[in-house]
């Protein structure tokens, strides 16, 4: 492979100056390392599986995280100094093409590569090393088996066929100009690499590694991930299967962090059912709710988290997430180069209730920070979000959002989430809605109906723990959900709700339409942004091949065997057809 995007390192990351393992989460890229001199012991195996994750929280992946996952949805739209970066302003007017620096996966091939070489390499230093035992040998290798799959899970998702491989790649002399491996065929074999490491990854860090449990790979991160991809796969009883054993593991966890910390158990939020989510408790002295989004969002590394991207806090010579400094704001610019659609941003505002039920959804705010008629983004960009609601009548009470900790400028320490709990609760109610029969929407039988209302209370935890009310009230009415279709459409006006700008909006549109074998929903969801050129998207969109992502135009001049997604054809031209 002699191309810029496939050359990732016959050299790794690396790490020669490396003296321990004690500072995981701090290590940033370094130069090139000599294979040959350099895979002796654990530590040099810890070292560039550590430099998996410092690729990973790198700007131009998290960049492609947020891009790819959410820009082209009705949420997102351009922010300011779009003349700074025209290629995204040109994906928000929805005229992309092949040429556009977005569309590169340079630097999720390079993570792959990297994977690949110590899942290689690994089992030659456990021959060396005896302090290198074979369970820490199968906890590295699923690892950084699992840490490979989530980079592809990504490509797939985005670009839908696309170059597989499991082989390092280590000198120029390597034949590497793989053709595309079709979407499915890709995702069963993520799927199975994943059923095979699962019981290998490490369950439970130590106390005194404290960020590692949701910053690192473990067994629940795994768990977490077949649920996903067996949603892609529409095979919906091994999604709730997985689901459910990804609730259990975060019960288990909460259980044994309470016990360590001799927390009342009889003191927990009777409003999360059972579900160890965070609660956005009312605070009396400052009259305000919004505990969960500091936990969560703020603070980072939560309860309620299964994997994230880590940024050390209060470290100011360690990596900071440029890419939420840069796209979603900063103390200086409030506005980063994205905002809220003016479709999100005026729901409540405008009283259009057409996102939120009401005003008292603190999400809303939790999302974006509103000023006049522009939106920007407070999601990651602020530390915390305090709301304060008088009065429980949702249409009249008075609510007073507070955002607070806006980072400065270059030296943003939000953590990318990647999967969290409540995520993994709306994926299973998803899956519960496709196990309803077709016939569903002609009457409920019994088991449709236990489908159905299982949904819906999974639904109701998520939507009722949003409210800013005390003591809440409920405000889905389950009558109102009496079709196979109306409670698909809850689901997923739920995970818009609560995921919002997590990078996830556009990957269920094209989940949907690959279930449906259609754009319809894509469509008329996504288009609801635009105005004066809505009817020449909604065009576009017509064609399944559209909602995926085209080759880079340099990809397409070096490897002949990649042939273009033929909605923006062929390659040689910067037009959509």
């Amino acid at each position: 492979m002699k191309t810029k995007y496939y050359k990732i390192a016959c050299a790794l990351t690396a790490l020669v100056g490396l003296s321990s393992c004690s500072d995981f989460l701090e290590v940033e890229p370094q130069d090139k390392i000599v294979l040959g001199k350099f895979w002796n012991e654990r530590a040099d195996v810890e070292s560039v599986v550590a430099s998996c994750y410092s690729s990973l929280q790198s700007s131009a992946v998290i960049k492609r995280m947020m891009i790819w996952g959410e820009a082209r949805s009705e949420t997102m739209d351009a922010g300011n100094n779009m003349d700074q970066d025209v290629n995204l302003e040109n994906i928000f007017k929805a005229n992309i093409n092949s040429t556009n620096p977005y569309t590169t996966w340079v630097d999720f091939y390079y993570v792959i590569n990297t994977c690949n070489t110590v899942i290689k390499y690994a089992p030659l230093v456990a021959a060396k090393d005896p302090g290198y035992t074979e369970s820490e040998l199968r906890a590295s290798i699923a690892e950084v088996s699992a840490l490979r799959d989530l980079c592809y899970f990504y490509l797939i998702r985005t670009f839908r066929d696309v170059p597989y491989t499991t082989e390092p790649y280590l000198d120029d002399d390597q034949k590497m100009d793989l053709p595309a491996t079709p979407f499915n065929e890709v995702l069963d074999k993520l799927i199975a690499d994943l059923e095979r490491v699962k019981d290998d990854a490490v369950h439970y860090y130590p106390k005194t590694q404290p960020l590692y449990q949701t910053g690192r790979i473990t067994s629940t991160a795994i768990n977490a991930m077949l649920c996903e991809m067996y949603l892609w796969k529409q095979d919906y009883q091994k999604c709730i299967d997985y689901a459910d054993a990804v609730i259990a593991d975060m019960k288990e966890q909460e259980e044994k962090r309470r016990q360590e910390s001799g927390f009342n158990t009889s003191a927990v939020d009777t409003e999360l059912e059972g579900y160890p989510l965070l609660a956005n408790r009312y605070s009396n002295s400052q009259k305000s709710f919004g505990s969960n989004y500091y936990e969560m969002f703020g603070q980072g590394n939560s309860s309620e988290s299964i994997f994230e991207l880590t940024f050390k806090k209060n470290e100011d010579n360690m990596l900071s997430n440029g890419a939420v400094d840069v796209f979603y704001g900063n103390a200086t610019d409030v506005m980063g180069y994205a905002s809220a659609s003016s479709y999100i941003g005026g729901d409540i505002a405008q009283k259009q209730y057409k996102v939120f039920a009401n005003q008292l959804d603190s999400r809303y705010y939790y999302a974006l920070n509103s000023s006049g008629s522009t939106y920007s983004l407070a999601k990651y960009a602020c530390n915390d979000v305090q709301i304060t609601a008088e009065g429980s009548n949702a249409a009249s009470a008075e609510v007073k959002p507070s955002w607070n900790g806006l980072y400065t400028k270059g030296k943003c320490k939000a953590n990318w989430i990647v999967y969290r709990l409540a995520d993994i609760m709306l994926m299973k109610a998803e899956a519960l809605t496709q196990l309803m029969s077709e016939t569903a929407d002609a009457g409920l039988s019994d088991a449709d109906k236990s489908y159905r209302d299982q949904a819906f209370r999974l639904v109701t935890v998520l939507n009722k723990r949003a409210l800013c009310q005390y003591p809440r009230k409920d405000t889905l009415d389950p009558t109102a959900y009496a079709t196979k279709i109306a409670i698909e459409n809850l689901v997923y006006d739920e995970r818009r709700r609560e995921l919002i700008y997590e990078g996830k909006r556009w990957y269920d549109l094209v989940r949907r339409a690959r279930r449906d074998g259609n754009t319809d929903y894509l469509k008329s969801e996504s288009c609801n942004k635009y105005s004066s050129n809505k009817q020449l998207v909604e065009s576009k969109l017509t064609r399944m091949d559209a909602i995926y992502w085209p080759y880079n135009y340099d990809e397409l001049k070096v490897n002949k065997n990649l042939h273009q997604n033929p909605a923006f054809g062929s390659g040689l031209n910067d037009s959509y057809e």
